[in-house]
């Protein structure tokens, strides 16, 4: 495993983090067992960052990483190991809505509550890194949940504070980075998702701010296990992801990118995640993880070799704007 700077910050993280989500649930049948020895292959593979969240299975994602986590101290394991969790707007549209007020959603009565609960499901009395889940621009003049989260960590309740970009408009924490209220970004960037690196990577780069890469296997499009035909079960998140017509069309495109692979030695799966990796702004990649063997394969890609610049140059080619996904076409 490569470890690299986490922004400015005291921490060298590693390029392959744990993306934690799918052990909350959401994502099919997921026993706790599974989860539990994938945690811990993945953190005997060398990976030192997990990312969780509030709405992973409400809370079950964290009490199973602290759980892991009592077991290897117990287990007179020395390891520092960064958890980021996340913590989402009180109730209303997701995400929030130019009229939303940053008081009604995240208001520091309803932070501090959630904070607590954060701190009890992990087991810890300070959480590394809490995320907001979601972000407005509306609330870059006045950003007045982050002043409250500057004061938990004054506190000693957090260690640092980040944010989750919203999916349609991932440069609106830009703003924030430049008035220094976040240190770490997590972000969507792949191969088909390219537009941080039109200005939101660099920006990064320049305030010291911490990148964590989600969805860089576009929900397991650039896996390429999928086919046309693939379906999901109702209750699992990628049935409304890939509703419709839209298998079609993202397997297409990852085919198309697959071919551009012939005779490289990548599979579509370790060059999707050496693709996000080649950016210097990235401190880590944090792919989903449910099994043993996805997590040893994930943790291997970091010890391939670089992506060679003629290969990063024939996959951007790639870059697939979708507008809005969700919505639409």
């Amino acid at each position: 495993m490569q470890y690299r700077p986490f922004g400015k910050h005291h921490f060298n993280s590693s390029e392959i983090g744990f993306g934690a989500w799918a052990i909350g649930g959401s994502w099919g049948a997921q026993s706790d067992a599974d989860s539990l020895a994938t945690l811990h292959t993945a953190l005997d593979c060398g990976v030192n960052f997990i990312d969780t969240a509030a709405g992973y299975g409400d809370g079950r994602s964290e009490r199973l990483i602290g759980q892991v986590l009592r077991e290897r101290a117990a287990a007179g394991k020395k390891e520092a190991i960064l958890v980021a969790t996340k913590t989402p707007p009180a109730d209303g549209i997701w995400p929030p809505s130019p009229y939303c007020r940053a008081e009604d959603r995240y208001s520091e009565k309803y932070l501090r509550a959630n904070v607590a609960t954060r701190l009890a499901n992990l087991g810890t009395n300070k959480l590394d890194l809490l995320q907001l889940h979601t972000w407005t621009r509306a609330w870059n003049r006045n950003p007045t949940p982050f002043k409250v989260l500057r004061q938990l960590q004054r506190e000693g309740l957090l260690g640092l504070v980040g944010v989750s970009t919203p999916e349609f408009d991932q440069n609106s924490v830009i703003d924030l980075m430049r008035g220094g209220w976040v240190d770490s970004v997590q972000v969507i960037y792949n191969i088909f998702d390219q537009e941080p690196a039109a200005e939101l990577l660099e920006i990064a780069m320049e305030c010291g701010v911490g990148i964590i890469v989600r969805v860089a296997f576009d929900e397991g499009a650039l896996t390429g296990k999928f086919t046309p035909e693939t379906k999901f079960a109702p209750d699992d998140f990628r049935a409304k992801y890939f509703e419709g017509d839209r298998m079609a069309r993202a397997v297409a495109h990852a085919e198309a990118a697959r071919a551009d692979l012939a005779g490289t030695g990548y599979t579509l799966a370790q060059a999707a995640l050496k693709f996000v990796l080649a950016h210097p702004a990235v401190s880590t990649v944090i792919p989903g993880m449910r099994t043993v063997a996805q997590a040893a394969a994930n943790c291997g890609v970091s010890d391939l070799p670089a992506m060679p610049p003629a290969l990063l140059e024939k996959l951007r080619t790639h870059n697939w704007r979708r507008s809005v996904w969700y919505g639409g076409k």
